[in-house]
């Protein structure tokens, strides 16, 4: 297979490490090998698609994806976009800093020459008792931008929960 994994280490980075502004996932997670387990592989040359399904868990580093299948789209011989779909597709990150980044959507898709991921339906992102909760979000790396919801939808609405900082 043509995996690219420098273009799977950057996917793995954003998949749900960077929704909060002030969080990097672990530097040390793009050294790390990209695994892939599931029940089923397939890779078509003529359509340049690889798909995982059945359980899949793909890990790199402290990244964990969990999910009922994965595709990964290639173009040029480099990966052009990832798919990952689930009820509900889960990932999690340990950032440099702070707690733990989980989060769940039905669908997820990363775009590495753009670093841009999206998640769809039911998205959800937690850290440290923080919660963000939208039928869509996006998240551009390139200019650390997060966007959820639609501004022109007064039926979709994003619901953000914001822990207060314990005394000490």
């Amino acid at each position: 297979m043509r995996q690219n994994k420098n273009k799977w280490a950057g996917a793995g980075l954003l998949l749900f490490a960077l929704y909060s502004a002030n969080s990097h996932a672990l530097k040390s997670d793009s050294d790390q090998p990209v695994i892939i387990d599931s029940n089923a592989a397939s890779y078509d040359d003529t359509t340049a698609t690889s798909i995982y399904t059945g359980n899949v868990v793909a890990t790199q580093g402290s990244l964990e994806v969990k999910c009922d299948r994965l595709e990964v789209y290639f173009k040029d011989g480099e990966v052009d976009k990832f798919i990952a779909i689930g009820k509900p597709a889960r990932f999690r990150q340990m950032p440099d800093k702070g707690a733990e980044i989980r989060g769940r959507a039905l669908k997820g898709e990363y775009y590495p020459e753009q670093s841009l991921l999206i998640l769809i339906k039911e998205a959800v992102v937690e850290q440290d008792g923080n919660t963000y909760a939208s039928e869509l979000i996006r998240y551009d790396s390139k200019n650390a931008v997060v966007k959820a919801g639609e501004q022109s939808s007064d039926t979709k609405r994003v619901r953000v929960i914001l822990k207060p900082k314990s005394a000490k």
